[in-house]
């Protein structure tokens, strides 16, 4: 019998889950607030790369308060500091050090919720449904970066920044609220079990390539996360709320029509060549010349990412022991802001220097050179086991 996927805790978590996205992806704008205040490509990188430190220091503390005392303490403290940075915004209006503060306590905030809600969401799937149930619970995560775009498209168009962040602020006071019934997750302990900690679940073996893969994802798609709105400002080609819708509406129609196939055909059938189809997206990119071509960009590396992540991910619970799933998600979650730490200073500085095309095509090589180790390293470390535990048991 096919296990209950839409459960009450599920629902509520991916409504939260799509608020708190909300809240965030309105930032998708902050890089063309941050050029009106007269910051540099490169700049813009470091301000962004600063958050992620800040971010990444908060993930082994993160890990092991979920495993140890349950998800709705991160939850319910995260969203409290979410609402009181996101307000802070208003106060930003030069490059002065005030602005590194206020981006490093909105990612310590966001650090908060992502790592919470996701580990959350993880637990409330069935095991039997795990790709397809990830899939389906990172819709709520992906809808607000295509509607966030074009709503703060059209925020700006008829007020300014202030009213952006007015209304992200009031995306994170809804996130508060509807976390407050969420019930308590944490990990079943046997009689003797404990957590084995943080950095245990870091250097485990078969979880390495996964950190690199998702760390090399990661860093590649600051290329649009971060830099989009200043290539739609610099070559006057389409809109972030166009490249974002293309994307978004890609991905979650493979994700409602074709979640099931990771599953049913093997996930890494399906993960190459949609990490082959991203890199298309970033090379049609760098040759876009029109809004027809951001569109269709948009559209490539929305198919791509549609299933890299849920599979990705699906990966990483399998492998990780239930008791350290808070820590193993709280690293996993971290490479994003690692990825925004390296991508945004390199691929900022590459802007600078050689220009938009360059840029995309350098970060289009790069994530099919890092999928080419990833093939051959988990190759090596899954067949290395099995190899190790044939031994054993002949």
């Amino acid at each position: 019998m096919t296990e209950r996927l839409f459960t009450k805790p599920f629902l509520l978590v991916s409504v939260a889950n799509f608020t708190s996205g909300m809240a965030y992806a309105l930032f998708l704008h902050f890089s063309g607030y941050l050029a009106d205040l007269g910051a540099s490509d490169t700049q813009i990188g470091l301000i962004y790369g600063a958050t992620a430190v800040a971010s990444i220091a908060m993930r082994p503390l993160l890990g092991t308060v979920m495993d140890r005392y349950g998800r709705r303490p991160v939850i319910l403290f995260g969203n409290v500091l979410n609402v009181v940075f996101v307000l802070l915004y208003l106060t930003v209006s030069t490059l002065g050090p005030w602005v590194y503060i206020v981006r490093i306590g909105h990612g310590v905030a966001e650090a908060m919720l992502f790592s919470a809600l996701f580990t959350y969401g993880t637990d409330v799937i069935p095991k039997s449904r795990r790709t397809e149930g990830i899939a389906l619970f990172g819709v709520s995560g992906l809808l607000p970066i295509g509607i966030a775009g074009i709503v703060g498209d059209f925020v700006l168009s008829i007020a300014g920044f202030r009213e952006l962040f007015l209304t992200a602020a009031g995306f994170a006071v809804i996130t508060l609220v509807l976390s407050l019934p969420l019930p308590e997750r944490r990990p079943v302990l046997r009689p003797g079990e404990s957590p084995r900690g943080f950095w245990k679940i870091v250097v485990q073996r078969d979880l390495l390539p996964i950190w690199w893969m998702i760390g090399s994802f990661s860093t590649v798609l600051t290329g649009y996360f971060v830099f989009i709105r200043r290539y739609v400002d610099d070559t006057g080609f389409g809109s972030v709320g166009l490249f974002f819708s293309t994307y978004v509406a890609v991905a979650i129609l493979e994700r409602i029509f074709l979640g099931w196939l990771p599953d049913r055909v093997g996930r890494m059938r399906v993960l190459y060549p949609s990490l082959g189809i991203l890199v298309i997206g970033f090379f049609m990119l760098a040759g876009a010349g029109s809004w027809v071509g951001v569109a269709i960009a948009g559209a490539f590396c929305g198919a791509g990412h549609g299933f890299i992540f849920p599979i990705l991910t699906a990966l990483l619970v399998d492998r990780a022991p239930e008791t350290d799933r808070g820590s193993a998600m709280s690293f996993f979650t971290a490479l994003f802001d690692v990825g925004t730490l390296i991508g945004g200073p390199i691929l900022g500085a590459i802007i600078d220097s050689a220009g938009w095309g360059p840029m995309y095509v350098v970060a289009g090589v790069a994530l099919g050179i890092a999928s080419v180790v990833f093939w051959r390293w988990d190759r090596w470390v899954m067949n290395g086991e099995t190899e190790f535990s044939t031994a054993v048991e002949a």
